[in-house]
């Protein structure tokens, strides 16, 4: 019996002002709607999920602190229960947009690292999510602790990793502003794409290899450069031999 071939799901960030949303969407198969906070509104979120639908890509609430002058990305101190608040808030304005055609969600910006790492804010995120959400797919950063804590309370995980972005050795992102931070190359970016899936590793900003499993691949959708990105990410895995598809996440296993 033959391995079934690989797949992967390729998603973006859209609703958050990029002027190529209507060109990206379709190129993904998974749009994380900006739910109005970090940027964005309702007429935004509302465009974006027609999109998606019209194109048979999944939906999902893209939550981020409310901080429009810094664009979500910086960390801020933040209560677990405020936290869990934040990002329940959030889904449901996508929700009652979306409906039944909403299947994930994933953090933004300095939420997202924060939940990502930080064992209390994992715990309340994951715990509302599997109280209020528990039939949402939770994209959470490639072996993070809040990737466990969610598994932990029931919920399917589809584990992230970032074509467009930096990696250290230590397996974390390198911030923003410093060099090496993004992958604007769309060839350089689609070579990424195409080892994180088919050997599961990523090339540092060291050129050393670490090891990464991802279900599912981000394209920041607010880059110069995303659409150009993921036309040659989609190019290269389908030369790969590598299907592209929602992701459905990985539960624990029983």
């Amino acid at each position: 019996m033959t391995d079934p071939a690989p797949c992967i799901d390729l998603n973006a960030d859209v609703g958050e002002g990029a002027a190529t949303d209507d060109m990206l969407v379709p190129l993904v198969s998974s749009a994380n709607v900006c739910a109005g906070v970090h940027a964005g509104d309702a007429t935004v979120m509302a465009r974006m999920v027609r999109l998606a639908v019209r194109h048979g890509v999944a939906v999902g609430a893209h939550p981020g602190h409310d901080d429009r002058d810094h664009f979500g990305r910086r960390p801020l101190s933040i209560t677990p229960a405020a936290a869990a608040a934040l990002v329940d808030r959030q889904i449901e304005a996508v929700a009652a947009i979306a409906g039944g055609d909403m299947h994930h969600v994933k953090l933004h910006g300095g939420l997202y690292h924060q939940v990502g790492g930080d064992p209390a804010l994992a715990a309340a995120v994951a715990g509302m999510l599997a109280a209020r959400w528990p039939r949402l797919v939770v994209y959470a950063a490639a072996g993070s602790l809040f990737a466990d804590v969610a598994r932990g309370r029931g919920l399917a995980v589809a584990e992230e990793a970032f074509i467009d972005r930096g990696y250290r050795a230590d397996g974390t992102l390198v911030s923003r502003g410093e060099p090496e931070a993004t992958i604007d190359d769309p060839f350089a970016a689609a070579a990424r794409a195409v080892r994180m899936v088919r050997e599961r590793v990523v090339q540092t900003a060291d050129d050393t290899d670490i090891p990464i499993t991802a279900d599912t691949l981000c394209i920041h959708g607010d880059g110069p450069r995303a659409v150009t990105i993921a036309t040659a990410v989609r190019e290269a895995l389908a030369a790969a031999g590598v299907a592209i598809r929602a992701a459905t996440g990985r539960a624990r296993p029983t």
